[in-house]
């Protein structure tokens, strides 16, 4: 179920919301099959610019991406990021920036001029995506279509997955969704949409898939600097110096129409905010 309040967001998580929580102290170590986090592990995040308080690791089966068990690192709601991206980002592979407020980039982009093919699963499984979830995903590829960007966006539906860039799938849970960064010139591929998002009306579960979409191609949320702006609580999700890049042409206050927000709600029209269009337009 949702921890929803209609002057609030309700959280994109890959787990249902519960009335109560966990914390960890720092000497905690937490496993989940191959991962292990450590105090070290927050570090390297919070050096990145990556929110720690909700790190944890990925432990669900996924019929269409086995190698993703249990082996990726899931924080700030609905960001995976497997060790090797870690390593990577750790190791300086990436362009530095100096991260300021509002409208932010990770340092993985997609090349430019790239046709971006994506597919919406249909398989006769729960993996498949419902005719809502396709509605959506179609009004999602046409918000990126209908931009000014050097990119293309093509989308069919069908189970045959592997050769294409971005696979659109549902999974089990309350509502949301997830996905990653990009990583060699290559959208993240492997989306998951909630199955409770189709609760929602077809504009929100645009929204939940645009925003997700967002994150494959290289956005980070845009609240990045204050949760509690979309989701009621949470704050700074940190500043390490080479985890997010402030987009030039973005407001440094609160875009309250920005899909990219860390929180969704119920009333979400699926489009892009003025500088939404901004941010991708200049990164593309």
């Amino acid at each position: 179920m949702f921890n929803f309040n209609s002057k609030l967001k309700s959280v994109f998580l890959l787990t249902l919301i519960l009335p109560f929580a966990f914390s960890c102290n720092e000497t905690e170590v937490i496993k989940s099959n191959e991962l292990v986090i450590t105090d070290e592990v927050r570090s390297q995040f919070s050096s990145l610019g990556f929110d720690v308080s909700d790190l944890t690791t990925t432990n669900s089966r996924d019929l269409l991406n086995p190698a993703a068990e249990g082996n990726k690192f899931l924080l700030e709601g609905d960001l995976v990021v497997s060790s090797a991206d870690l390593q990577n980002m750790l190791n300086g592979e990436f362009v530095k920036g100096q991260p300021i407020v509002e409208q932010y980039r990770t340092n993985n982009l997609v090349s430019q001029g790239r046709t971006i093919n994506v597919i919406g699963y249909t398989g006769n499984n729960s993996n498949g995506l419902d005719s809502k979830m396709r509605t959506a995903l179609q009004w999602a590829v046409d918000n990126f279509n209908a931009i000014n960007i050097n990119l293309n966006f093509t989308l069919t539906f069908g189970t045959n997955y592997t050769p294409y860039d971005i696979v659109v799938y549902r999974v089990s849970g309350g509502g949301g969704g997830s996905a990653g960064f990009p990583s060699g010139g290559a959208p993240y591929k492997f989306v998951q949409i909630q199955s409770g998002t189709s609760n929602f009306d077809t504009n929100v579960v645009e929204h939940v898939i645009t925003h997700e979409i967002g994150h494959s191609v290289g956005l980070r949320h845009t609240d990045y600097f204050n949760r509690s702006i979309s989701c009621g609580s949470g704050g700074n999700e940190g500043s390490g110096g080479v985890g997010a890049i402030h987009i030039p042409g973005t407001p440094t206050s609160a875009d309250l129409n920005s899909i990219m927000l860390a929180c969704f709600s119920s009333s979400e029209n699926g489009e892009f905010g003025s500088f939404d269009v901004v941010a991708l337009e200049y990164l593309y």
